[in-house]
């Protein structure tokens, strides 16, 4: 854990990445508990982008009302693929010194995380994170801001599906995000009683799934929910459900459920997940510490540094799948 000697007057926030419910709850906390002692804060809008652009925007304690209940971020987002040069990073540097801001708060993901790492070890400019992203994929935490959002999102879609596959007797493909990570898929799997669940750290062969569905039939079983990640290809389910009408004949339906996963209001266990990970940020900032992030371990807030999620990967819960598949017979 790196230590910074920088005296904090004026502090920045950003959000980077794809955007999370939450967002704006960690915001708000982090710059109400900023603005209460009696520094200055400012929101970067458009993340790594905006501090390019110099696109610094003074931030008041009525300007973060009402957005506690809001998802995505009142600050913009985006991902900045020319902050991997160390021109344009050394540049960020110059911009955020030159407007005389001290340090960052970053919210975002693992790839956020990895920018702010870079400017410490580069520039010694202190920043902290927040950890924010629907997948859960960050190492070192138990959970992410957005997570639960997401997957009580796609719970209720999957839900509403199971009884028009129960009425027509049809099964099911169900498309969740997640491009590396079953983290979604795992979770809303077992809790909307999925026949199985496909992700991309426990690859199934579709024959597998193929006699699983004949046995189930056979047994008088006549609808089906399966829930797959879209792993690397988006749409993967249409191939998925292709081999199983070839395989067996049938006609499975396909529902992506995309990036609405990614929207509305965010859950109480995210608002206060944000809440309680804001102001443990600029606890860790204020007190010297920095090139860490927030985590979670056994509900415990702590500060885990940004090179862990670059050196390890965080694999979703294997005991979700077997659980899912062995209580859908």
């Amino acid at each position: 854990m790196a230590q910074h000697g920088t005296q904090i007057a004026k502090v920045g926030i950003f959000t980077s990445g794809g955007d999370a419910p939450g967002m704006n709850a960690a915001l708000r906390a982090a710059a109400r508990n900023l603005l209460h002692e009696g520094r200055e804060v400012f929101g970067i809008i458009g993340g790594y982008s905006g501090i390019l652009e110099r696109n610094f925007q003074p931030l008041q304690s009525r300007s973060l009302a009402n957005i506690i209940q809001r998802g995505g971020t009142i600050l913009k987002t985006a991902r900045c693929l020319e902050f991997h040069r160390p021109e344009v990073r050394a540049q960020a540097v110059h911009n955020l010194r030159e407007h005389q801001i001290d340090a960052c708060i970053v919210i975002g993901g693992d790839g956020s995380f990895a920018g702010a790492q870079a400017v410490w070890q580069e520039h010694e400019y202190p920043m902290v994170g927040i950890p924010a992203t629907i997948d859960n994929d960050i190492f070192g935490t138990d959970s992410t801001i957005g997570f639960d959002t997401a997957i009580n999102t796609a719970l209720e879609a999957i839900d509403r599906i199971r009884d028009t596959a129960t009425s027509h007797d049809r099964i099911f493909i169900i498309e969740v995000m997640g491009r590396d990570s079953g983290f979604i898929a795992s979770a809303v799997g077992l809790a909307g009683g999925a026949e199985e669940v496909f992700t991309p750290e426990y690859p199934m062969p579709v024959d597998q799934l193929v006699e699983k569905l004949k046995s189930s039939a056979s047994k008088g079983k006549k609808s089906s929910i399966i829930v797959a990640a879209e792993g690397q290809k988006p749409g993967r389910a249409y191939d998925l459900a292709e081999q199983i009408r070839k395989k067996m004949g049938l006609d499975p339906k396909v529902c992506i459920l995309g990036h609405q996963q990614r929207g509305g209001p965010p859950t109480a266990a995210d608002r206060i997940l944000a809440t309680r990970m804001g102001c443990a940020a600029v606890q860790l900032l204020t007190t010297g510490q920095c090139d860490v992030f927030v985590g979670v371990e056994s509900g415990k807030l702590v500060a885990i540094p940004f090179e862990a999620p670059q050196r390890n990967k965080k694999l979703a819960p294997k005991d979700y799948v077997q659980l899912a598949s062995m209580l859908s017979h």
